[in-house]
């Protein structure tokens, strides 16, 4: 369970985020809104890039504010960007390797095991030894998740991991992040616009619209109701 209280980020006199209260109670769950909403320094909070003005940020009663950024990936937390972040010379296994060996103490066997799971689990066990440079889009964005999913995480951060990929693609991603909380024991925060990805595979949804939650319950509830509608879209219908 993630706990924040009374979250406030702020750059000179702009409010990014404004006084963010919520619970994200494990499995896997949508963070929507329009650009420029927060989602993202949301992200960049709990990753430790930004240093918020107030507020609490807690994991199963842990204080993640009061651990410094560089621990947070040894600790569990876990991210994908926007940008690839994947090292195209590389082969798949060797990017997902080399996550793990940088978050955990694994054993040579048990790290193996481990990044063969995430591997298989992002759909990409035939591609294993292949160079991420070589592969489609919609693979490579695969790889990045697969990177998110070694070393025993606590926290999955996905930002816009649907974004540029066609509707088969994102229906693979979608089936992908809807294990993860039962195979890996993570809790999933998924930023997208996409809305068919958040409805296939987030149980419940938030909604931030200038930097202050205006919706948060089960996503299809979130997705249908007028406020949402109208912050997002000016009424027209998410789905």
């Amino acid at each position: 369970m993630i706990q924040i209280e009374g979250l406030t980020v702020r750059f000179g006199g702009v409010v990014s985020i404004d006084d963010m209260s919520i619970t994200f109670p494990g499995g896997t769950c949508g963070l929507i809104g329009p650009n420029g909403a927060g989602k993202t320094t949301f992200f960049n909070v709990l990753s430790g890039f930004v240093t918020p003005a107030s507020g609490t940020v807690s994991v199963d009663g842990i204080d993640l504010l009061a651990m410094p950024d560089f621990q947070r990936a040894r600790w569990g937390l876990r991210r994908t960007f926007q940008t690839e972040q994947a090292i195209e010379k590389m082969t798949v296994y060797d990017n997902v390797l080399i996550v793990s060996e940088h978050t955990s103490k694994l054993s040579r066997a048990a790290a193996a095991a481990d990044v063969s799971q995430a591997i298989e689990l992002a759909g990409l066990k035939d591609k294993a030894k292949v160079a991420v440079g070589t592969l489609p889009a919609s693979d490579r964005r695969m790889v990045e998740v697969a990177r998110a999913m070694v070393g025993s995480p606590k926290v999955i951060l996905l930002d816009e991991p649907a974004a540029g990929l066609p509707e088969g693609e994102t229906e693979r991603l979608a089936n992908t992040i809807k294990q993860i909380p039962d195979a890996i024991g993570a809790t999933v925060i998924v930023v997208e616009h996409d809305m068919s990805l958040v409805q296939a595979c987030c149980t419940t949804t938030a909604v931030l619209d200038f930097g202050r939650m205006i919706a948060n319950g089960p996503t299809g509830e979130v997705l249908r109701s007028p406020k949402v509608l109208s912050a997002y879209l000016g009424g027209e219908e998410l789905l």
